[in-house]
């Protein structure tokens, strides 16, 4: 059944329908939208008010941690008590400058925790005998074991979550999009350390995955986090399985849409109220200037004949 929901969901949600035979613009296909379903979840995000048809299901991809394949959880166990570090800049940064890689290495070096670190680079010339490179690496699996003290990440949603499902402290490098956003959330949260990717040094990146380890306010702020997220009535995958297909029971979902996708440009800004009452306005204004002015030119002419006289 799950396989049978996922399935739904992801080509309910990579199959937008467009209006033929004209452009559409972007705000317009997002105004037509019956649901919006968020990826996130209030154990990220601060209050706010939302409208009907927004569902929060962060973490719907989140799920138990599976057994690591053998060498990786011999690796792992090799760690005893001071615990492995899971390091992944995700899919997208596949490789670093040399300068880069080498000063990663160098602070990974220096912790007593075994490292994995996903990198398909050049090996470091710095990197220690306690860092193991993956070319992949089971994240959620990883993130799930007991022996997992710290997640050095670029921020990802997907990362994220996984951390937050686990509670699993983070050193959060983001680089772009939604990253330094997230992990600004995820400091704000007290569960996380930012460094910079382009002004690090290797203390800077030592000191932080020292303070997440040994600092215990963030592992308890990661934990406290993963409580309030699994402390849900539904989980957030089958969530967002009920609300897509609410939408084709009752095709479509109007009555949760605001009548403020209906207005246009001029409405929605209520330019037409600002200029009628600027109008308003403006006629008293102009008749009262005229009229002063009317009766200034009146007196003037007066006084002009007068003084003929």
């Amino acid at each position: 059944m799950e396989k049978l929901q996922k399935g739904k969901f992801e080509v309910l949600l990579s199959d937008p329908v467009f209006p033929c035979g004209r452009p559409t613009t972007l705000c317009e296909t997002m105004g037509k939208a019956e649901i919006w379903l968020i990826r996130t979840y209030w154990d990220f995000e601060f209050p706010r008010p939302y409208l009907p048809n927004f569902e929060f299901v962060g973490g719907l991809h989140c799920k138990p941690a599976k057994p690591l394949p053998k060498e990786m959880e011999e690796f792992v166990q090799s760690s005893g008590e001071d615990g492995v570090v899971v390091f992944t800049l995700g899919s997208m940064v596949k490789n670093l400058t040399d300068e880069k890689a080498n000063l990663i290495a160098s602070a990974l070096a220096q912790v007593p925790q075994k490292v994995l670190w996903r990198y398909k680079g050049k090996i470091p010339a710095t990197l220690g005998s306690n860092t193991r490179l993956f070319d992949w690496i089971p994240q959620n699996d990883l993130l799930g074991h007991p022996k997992t003290k710290a997640f050095i990440t670029h921020g990802g949603t997907n990362g994220i979550y996984e951390a937050i499902y686990h509670g699993i402290p983070m050193v959060g490098i983001p680089m772009f999009a939604d990253q330094p956003d997230n992990i600004a959330h995820m400091k704000a949260k007290g569960a996380a350390v930012e460094v910079n990717m382009n002004t690090m040094t290797s203390a800077d990146l030592l000191g932080a995955v020292r303070t997440v380890i040994n600092d215990p306010s963030y592992k308890e702020n990661a934990v406290r986090l993963s409580r309030i997220h699994h402390d849900q009535p539904v989980k957030p995958l089958d969530r967002a399985v009920f609300w897509i297909e609410f939408v084709m029971r009752h095709k479509g979902a109007k009555h949760l849409r605001v009548a403020a996708h209906d207005l246009t440009w001029l409405q929605y800004h209520s330019l037409d109220v600002i200029a009628f009452l600027l109008a308003c306005v403006a006629v008293p204004i102009l008749l009262v200037v005229k009229c002063c002015f009317f009766s200034f030119r009146k007196i003037c002419k007066t006084g002009k004949k007068q003084k003929k006289e």
